[in-house]
């Protein structure tokens, strides 16, 4: 059996900047913590709480230590908090997604109307939304404008992890509705990137592990795409949750991994499966 793996599989810039500052805070003060999970990687988060960091939902019972800001940022509330209670602040946020956050400022100070294109319920989105002052609107799809109030200043920017066929769908709605539209394109190419790669991938293989956190959004959306073009398509967190069974007829499998998944997850998975391959 061959196993291919992708080539940009795991970490993008953003993430492994976020983690190596995670793990350089940790152990310098006794009261380190991240707000929120520094990434959606359950086993990273685990091993910065093996350190000592752990995770806090919220600054209420925080009056000292050092907070590490995670990669997809927080509110703006949040953020004047920590600076608010002299907090030691690491921000990890990552550099794309700190644009999209400035712009939205920006563009809402200027008096436009602000479209953030992506998940409303994403950590990242409420992140950006909250840097705007008013009328900023959460929008998935093109479709979703056409049910916006009339606007005569329209600004557009995504979330990071957004296609650009969406932000384009978007976009296009908007010039249709008249009036001035500004767009920002604050998609990050890391995604595209993966996603191009499984997609060339998923249709030259015979099975597919996609490997990654089960909450962190850019994973899930791999597994799909891989779905769609290969059935025989596993999304995993760990090499424990691969099964032989799996691979019964298999030539070519192919791996990839989401962006917020570490080289050692990676590693472990492509270590069982050359085992599962000799012990055929």
């Amino acid at each position: 059996m061959e196993i291919i793996l992708a080539k940009r599989a795991g970490f993008c810039f953003g993430v492994k900047r976020a983690t190596q500052m995670a793990f350089e805070a940790a152990g310098k003060d006794q009261k380190t913590f991240t707000l929120g999970p520094i990434i959606h990687s359950p086993q990273v988060v685990q091993k910065l709480e093996d350190m000592g960091v752990g995770v806090v939902k919220d600054l209420t019972n925080v009056s000292d230590g050092t907070v590490i800001i995670r990669s997809h940022g927080v509110l703006a509330s949040e953020m004047e908090e920590a600076q608010r209670k002299h907090l030691e602040i690491v921000d990890a946020t990552c550099p794309f997604v700190k644009k999209a956050q400035e712009h939205v400022k920006y563009l809402s100070e200027a008096g436009y109307d602000v479209l953030v294109v992506g998940d409303a319920d994403h950590p990242e989105v409420e992140g950006i939304v909250s840097y705007g002052k008013d009328k900023v609107y959460v929008v998935a799809s093109g479709e979703e404008v056409r049910k916006l109030p009339k606007m005569t200043k329209m600004a557009v920017v995504a979330q990071t992890t957004q296609s650009f066929e969406n932000l384009k769908n978007v976009v296009d709605e908007c010039l249709r509705r008249g009036g001035e539209v500004r767009v920002y394109n604050t998609i990050c190419d890391a995604t595209a990137v993966r996603q191009q790669e499984a997609t060339e991938l998923a249709q030259q293989v015979d099975c597919m592990i996609v490997i990654g956190g089960f909450n962190s959004a850019n994973t899930r959306r791999l597994a799909e795409i891989c779905s769609e073009l290969q059935p025989r398509t596993h999304h995993i967190e760990t090499a424990q949750e691969l099964d032989p069974a799996w691979f019964v007829g298999v030539d070519k499998v192919g791996v990839t991994a989401g962006a917020s998944t570490p080289k050692w997850i990676i590693d472990d998975v492509m270590e069982r499966l050359a085992g599962i391959n000799n012990s055929d």
